[in-house]
């Protein structure tokens, strides 16, 4: 059968799109959707989806506002990007990814398969997410930070009871070029300084300084970054 006979498109009410977009099959576009010029929107893809809170949810309603996906972007395949979030210029959503509401993806940043960007958070440019990075609302990365595939950001240090304790609710920090090692825990509050390196498997239950290297369970200081090491 022909592509063209398989390509189901669905799009919504004041939906804007720009010179030369490519739509794959079976993409849906909410209500408002703002696509600039030269995107690609692949097989599967859902831009401007609703959220929904549980009924528990202690999280703040999101109020109303458009998807804004700048020129040039790649959404690849079953990736969901909420309403209310953006995506810079150049920049690629992988396939599976889910972008929750509010979220700020920069230009030319990569967000791999399977991630998770929750509510909120805050990606600068160029930044490179592999393969089922988890990333806590509340959370920043600052321009060209690096993190390995399966890194984990928490935000929570009462595990679920958060209503009972009053403990904040803080994400991860993560400051300019820093680098952080496939299948990483970051702890709630945790900030990562800049031009730092978190080695693979790590468990980060404190701050990490500038330039510095850290590895193990929990993460320790091994040695400073050498300057040839640095972006």
């Amino acid at each position: 059968m022909p592509v063209s006979q398989l390509t189901r498109v669905v799009i919504g009410e004041d939906v804007q799109i720009g010179e030369g977009v490519q739509f794959g099959s079976f993409v849906v576009v909410h209500d408002g959707v703002r696509i600039g010029d030269g995107c690609v929107v692949q097989d599967g893809a859902v831009l401007g989806k609703p959220p929904r809170l549980g009924a528990r949810s202690r999280a703040p309603a999101p109020a109303p506002a458009p998807v804004v996906i700048e020129a040039g972007v790649s959404v690849c395949c079953h990736a969901v990007i909420c309403a209310g979030a953006s995506i810079g210029a150049g920049a690629v959503v992988g396939d599976h990814a889910f972008v929750r509401e509010g979220a700020r993806i920069g230009a030319e940043t990569v967000v791999g398969q399977g991630n998770v960007i929750s509510r909120g958070v805050e990606l600068g440019a160029r930044v490179r997410l592999q393969a089922k990075v988890v990333t806590a609302p509340g959370s920043r990365l600052e321009d060209d930070v690096f993190f390995g595939p399966g890194v984990m950001i928490t935000n929570d240090p009462s595990i679920g009871r958060s209503a009972q304790t009053n403990v904040p609710v803080l994400g991860a920090l993560a400051r300019r070029a820093c680098r952080v090692g496939a299948s990483v825990v970051l702890l709630p509050g945790i900030e990562i300084g800049e031009e730092a390196m978190v080695g693979a498997g790590s468990v980060v239950t404190r701050s990490v300084p500038a330039r510095t290297v850290v590895m193990g369970a929990p993460a320790k200081a091994v040695r400073r970054v050498d300057p040839h090491e640095e972006l």
